[in-house]
């Protein structure tokens, strides 16, 4: 077998060994048994929440054991199909198992990836906000560009998107949208691309064909779980209602029905303007809970603490990410340094290359940090 195909399969073999350490695999068999008999509990269903979650529970951990075992069934095939090929100097044979083999280690390393989403709430369905920053009615298309971009990235996982609210921009798209994303580890993979996002381009809007530059900010936070409890006290909240329009100023609601709730220990706002009044309290609501768990989860992590901090307004040297459409194609994120010449592809949501470099620098940072401590 030769040395590069030799160093494919250990490759293999290092990412079943972590993907195992990670589900635990040897009591995997045993917490599906459990999860199986809980299903067949007919009182299950009594309380909805609780049956959703644990039925979202068993099939994340089906998907993982399932995984593994795709993985180390084509591991085991190609390696023997490679032997045979050998043994009966078939050329055609070794090199078709040794491109499957290279698909493999491709497959294993992205799912080695993301089993390293396991932080408190990585789990979790996710909210992603967009605000339009400095550059006018620029800035405000620049923010429904994006807003595409991350509808288009979690329809390609399979997530659940459901729009919260949206201000429609003076002149042409959006001051502000929310979203809700729902989806296994939504958060774990958002959460990376909270900060500014710049964007370079000769403007539609200018008849001189100039370039612009626009800044549009993205906050993503958890969707908090029913197990977590989130006091909120009345006297810290301050509801007002408000009247809503659909985008462009089209289907005007003639009554208060959109929510604006401001936290007033925080000064944080949230709104919802989708739905009735009620719904749309309880949808602020929830989305309030999230906002104050995030905030909750950022005094534990320092560094997420800082990376907020030096989030600031949506301008001039606070950007994560920058967009060049002109003079040159290029997307770049700063601080991983990953680059792609695609922006349309990223604009239409190829953006699982600087979510995965985000979260291996992340978790390259925390295991030198592991180290220092045990030093």
């Amino acid at each position: 077998m030769r040395a590069e195909t030799l160093n494919t399969v250990e490759a293999i073999k290092k990412s079943l060994k972590l993907l195992a350490q990670r589900m635990d695999w040897e009591t995997a068999p045993h917490r599906l048994e459990e999860f199986n008999a809980m299903i067949e509990d007919g009182d299950l269903w009594s309380d909805p929440a609780r049956a959703q979650k644990l039925m979202r529970e068993r099939q994340m951990l089906m998907d993982k054991v399932e995984t593994y075992r795709k993985i180390e069934r084509e591991l085991t095939d190609n390696v023997e199909l490679i032997e045979l090929g050998e043994a009966e100097g078939d050329p055609e044979i070794v090199a078709e198992a040794e491109k499957s083999l290279k698909e493999t280690r491709e497959f294993a390393a992205a799912k080695e990836l993301e089993a390293l989403l396991d932080g408190e709430a990585d789990g979790n369905d996710t909210f992603l906000e967009i605000n339009a920053g400095a550059g006018g009615t620029e800035s405000c298309d620049w923010a429904s560009i994006l807003a595409r971009m991350y509808v288009r990235w979690a329809e390609k996982k399979g997530y659940k998107v459901e729009l919260q609210s949206e201000s429609a921009g003076d002149e042409a798209g959006i001051k502000s949208a929310a979203y809700k994303i729902s989806g296994p580890n939504a958060y774990g993979w958002l959460k990376s691309e909270s900060g500014v996002h710049r964007l370079v381009r000769i403007s539609p809007y200018d008849s001189a064909a100039r370039r612009h530059t626009s800044f549009s900010s993205v906050w993503v936070y958890p969707v908090v779980d029913d197990n977590i409890e989130i006091d909120i006290p009345a006297s810290d909240i301050r509801i007002d209602t408000y009247r809503s329009s659909g985008a462009g100023g089209q289907h005007v609601n003639t009554t208060d029905s959109a929510v604006r709730i401001t936290h007033l220990p925080t000064n944080i706002v949230v709104t919802s303007s989708m739905k009735s009044q009620h719904q749309n309290r309880e949808i602020a609501m929830n989305a309030l809970r999230s906002r104050l768990y995030q905030l909750e989860l950022e005094k534990r992590n320092a560094a997420i603490n800082a990376a907020h901090e030096a989030k600031g307004d949506a301008g001039w040297g606070n950007q994560i990410r920058s967009y060049v459409l002109q003079p040159y194609q290029m997307v770049k994120d700063l601080r991983t340094g990953y680059e792609t010449s695609d922006t349309q592809g990223v604009l239409d949501g190829d953006l699982d290359g600087f979510m995965a470099a985000t979260l291996a620098m992340g978790v390259e940072g925390k295991s030198r940090a592991d180290a220092q401590a045990e030093d």
